[in-house]
């Protein structure tokens, strides 16, 4: 690549190894930008939310035919990062890259007004998708970006140039946030989002300028970063063995509500996603020779690929497939029924709790790992009912949840549940007789009525919420802020349920996880209970990791 040349248009090729040096650049950076976590929870997740993102949607494009145009890839992009957007940031970065395709509209030439418009559409879209928009974050990088490449854009001819510039313009906004959102200066951070979209951003211009990709410093990182608090499934539940995937270019006149008629009798977990020329298929099967044939008469199929879960069988969701002694694989699926549940949830004794509720699957994450879109969607297909409640209980997970319902055919209700907690509340106060409209609003008033409370430890020193933070401190952690802070376990235990419990409290819950000693649990919860009489307290086993203790109060 000659740098002395002026570089007006990006090429195909140039694109696709952009896409792959950023990929490659947030996984690098991942921990780093997990580190810009305002609070000093060792629970950081923005790197990892994007890194999974990204990446994933990366592998798509470049899973591509070589002749695929800019239009194509920059399509395939938005669309798997969005069914791959995992936490806040992770389903932002998914908009973002969606204007970044609308933005580019017909142009076939990328070149410094295509750019220009795609980081203007960029921010566009990146607004809409926040219900409240904060300053000093994510958005505020990519505004800043997108502002400085209207007002500045006829000085460039050079698109290498331009996109250097508007790298420069994201650090210099990423310098800012603190100035711009106060927790980030109490911490001494700036925002991780901003941060991130930087990352990425450096990455493209570094393949741009050098003509190769940034090289991955771990081949294993990103399947390291992927696993997280996975079970085992019961050979002996799985029904179908074979989980089929694969991509279809449409070519022919036969229509997908066909083919998905098709296979469906010949197994479960089906998702037939249609976005237009392509077509996404997933489904456990025993005949994946039959759904491979069906395939072939919309089109060509790309991306194949078949596991034997017998011997494959660690998966995010976890034993959601239920045996039926004696059932034939080929009779007619049962009539769905008219509620389902989906919860997201960390630990195994959570699990059971849920489980006892009559949530119909569990989506394993939390905290430290936020499932993806495509993973709560695949909840949801799998469960056989015609309105299906997620249960995200976390306010991280809220937004990858609500993109579910515009991707498939059932009705999908978000209870936003924040925590744990939240979702059992929720659950317990469902009525089967009710509609789905009453449902919402019961669960969704009866869960936001539950206080949660979470004990952990300091992962660094910082100063958060007014204290003076060292690593190894045990703190009270209530919606998001530090409310109690020390080195003993009981004091901060206490002092964290008095920040709970008032007047109209009736119910204290304690789920001691597993790096929590049990006898400790059972003496601290004891003591509740003669500290506060009058109230029912119970003891259970969460089994979550990060938090020794969550105590609700309602």
């Amino acid at each position: 690549m000659d740098n002395n040349s002026v570089y007006k248009t990006i090429s195909n090729g140039d694109l696709r190894l952009m896409i792959l040096s950023a990929s490659h650049s947030i996984l690098n950076r991942a921990g780093e930008v997990n580190d810009m976590n305002v609070f000093p929870v060792p629970d950081g997740d923005t790197g990892t939310n994007m890194s999974l993102t990204f990446s994933a949607a990366a592998e798509s494009v470049i899973g591509l035919d070589d002749g695929a145009g800019a239009g194509e890839m920059l399509d395939t992009l938005a669309k798997a990062a969005l069914r791959n957007a995992r936490g806040n940031s992770g389903v932002i970065l998914s908009q973002i890259l969606r204007g970044i395709k609308q933005g580019m509209g017909d142009s076939e030439a990328l070149d410094v007004a295509a750019v220009k418009r795609m980081a203007c559409s960029a921010r566009d879209t990146a607004y809409r998708a926040v219900m409240k928009p904060t300053e000093g974050t994510i958005l505020t990088v990519i505004r800043e970006i997108a502002e400085f490449a209207e007002q500045r854009f006829p000085e460039f001819e050079d698109v290498r140039e331009f996109l250097k510039a508007l790298l420069g313009a994201g650090e210099e906004s990423l310098k800012r946030t603190p100035e711009i959102l106060p927790v980030l200066k109490q911490a001494g951070v700036v925002d991780a989002g901003g941060c991130g979209v930087t990352v990425l951003l450096g990455g493209a211009v570094t393949a741009l300028e050098t003509g190769a990709a940034v090289p991955l410093e771990d081949e294993t990182k990103t399947a390291e970063t992927k696993t997280a608090d996975k079970e085992d499934i019961d050979t002996a539940n799985i029904k179908y063995s074979y989980c089929t995937e694969f991509l279809i270019n449409k070519s022919a006149s036969r229509s997908v509500t066909q083919f998905k008629a098709s296979i469906k009798p010949k197994g479960d977990c089906m998702l037939v996603i249609d976005d237009e020329e392509i077509v996404k298929v997933h489904i456990h099967t025993n005949h994946p020779g039959f759904v491979i044939e069906q395939a072939l008469k919309l089109g060509e199929l790309t991306n194949l690929k078949i596991d034997n879960m017998k011997y494959q069988h660690n998966e995010i969701i976890g034993n959601t497939i239920k045996p039926e002694s004696g059932a034939d694989e080929e009779e007619e699926a049962e009539p769905p029924k008219k509620y389902g549940f989906a919860a997201v949830c960390s630990g195994s004794g959570m699990d059971e709790l849920f489980r006892s509720l009559n949530c119909d699957v569990i989506v394993k994450g939390g905290q430290t790992m936020n499932p993806s879109t495509q993973e709560l969607l695949d909840a949801a297909e799998t469960v056989n009912a015609e309105n299906i409640f997620i249960l995200p209980n976390n306010k991280n997970i809220i937004m990858a949840a609500e993109q579910v319902n515009g991707l498939t055919e059932k009705n999908v209700i978000v209870i936003p549940t924040r925590s744990m907690p939240q979702g059992i509340t929720a659950l317990a106060s469902f009525d089967e007789d009710a509609s789905p409209e009453d449902n919402e609003i019961i669960m969704t008033e009866t869960s936001e009525a539950v206080k949660c409370g979470q004990i952990t430890y300091a992962a660094r020193d910082s100063e958060a919420d007014g204290f003076d933070i060292t690593e190894g401190d045990i703190m009270g952690v209530i919606e998001g802020k530090v409310k109690v802070c020390g080195q003993d376990m009981e004091k901060v235990f206490f002092d964290t349920a008095k920040e709970l419990v008032d007047d109209e409290c009736g119910v204290i819950s304690v789920y001691y996880g597993i790096d929590a000693d049990k006898d400790e649990a059972r003496r601290l919860t004891a003591a509740l209970e003669k500290e506060y009489p009058d109230l029912d307290v119970s003891l259970n086993y969460g089994g979550q990791s990060v938090y020794f203790y969550i105590i609700s109060a309602e």
